[in-house]
């Protein structure tokens, strides 16, 4: 880790000036999805990055050390989804962990027959429940080019995190009423059940593949983080296909923004 970062987490008081002016054009010109915000947005998220590098604590494995410019990447791409929500939404952990790419996490399963089965399965990133997000910078440092494809794989794991805020990850963070439930239930339901028949004909009968990763057709949860991606890296061509998701999450990302038209 680089001496800026490693002064900063040393001082109180911090103030948002203290990421180096050079740091912060470099981190907009690499991810310009992020660049693209209006300018009091702009502001408002570089004082946020700042309280989010405060807060959280990198650490680099297998040979990977966490510089600078890595870690104010990645925390400038977790803050979208809490820039206009507040940093209390990742308030239940600490720990960053990026690896150099993907990672193999050993898992089992049971079949049918009882029969319990042992393998890997390569992750670019996860997050665990009270615990931290693991990342694959290889996959964070592709993000301004993956942005046309709707993928980010930080976004996709702090969406996670808001989901799990009320105990589970399902695909509905917590709302403030059961209206809002109701209505966040049935937009999503709709949107993931055509989603899936989508990815469904594609995959068996040859029918269009979706522009949006089919892995969101594997559970709500994923559907949810996968559609959150795009929506914060290509709202554009994310609305094409999903208007009534991009109308349900402006109302819940953008709670103190007028509704856009």
């Amino acid at each position: 880790m680089a001496n800026w970062l490693k002064t900063l987490l040393a001082r109180t008081g911090f103030a948002p000036k203290a990421i180096p002016e050079a740091l912060w054009q470099h981190t907009l010109q690499r991810y310009l999805f992020v660049a693209r915000h209006p300018p009091a947005e702009l502001a408002q998220l570089r004082r946020l990055v700042g309280q989010f590098l405060q807060q959280k604590e990198f650490t680099g494995v297998h040979g990977l050390s966490v510089t600078d410019e890595m870690a104010v990447a990645i925390a400038a791409q977790a803050c979208l989804p809490v820039l206009h929500l507040g940093l209390s939404w990742y308030d239940d952990f600490t720990g960053i962990v990026v690896h150099p790419g993907a990672m193999l996490a050993r898992r089992k399963t049971m079949d049918a027959a009882g029969v319990v089965h042992h393998y890997k399965e390569a992750l670019l990133g996860e997050a665990m429940q009270g615990g931290p997000v693991t990342l694959s910078w290889q996959d964070v440092a592709a993000a301004g080019h993956s942005a046309a494809r709707g993928h980010n794989v930080v976004i996709h794991e702090f969406v996670h995190k808001i989901d799990m805020k009320d105990g589970t990850a399902d695909g509905c963070p917590p709302l403030p009423s059961r209206a809002a439930q109701a209505v966040w239930h049935d937009t999503m339901q709709a949107a993931y059940d055509g989603f899936c028949e989508q990815v469904t004909m594609a995959e068996r009968f040859g029918g269009h593949a979706p522009w949006l990763d089919a892995y969101g057709a594997t559970a709500p949860a994923e559907f949810f983080a996968v559609a959150c991606e795009a929506y914060f890296v290509n709202r554009e061509r994310f609305t094409q296909d999903f208007a009534a998701l991009t109308a349900l999450f402006d109302r819940f990302f953008r709670p103190d923004q007028p509704l856009a038209r």
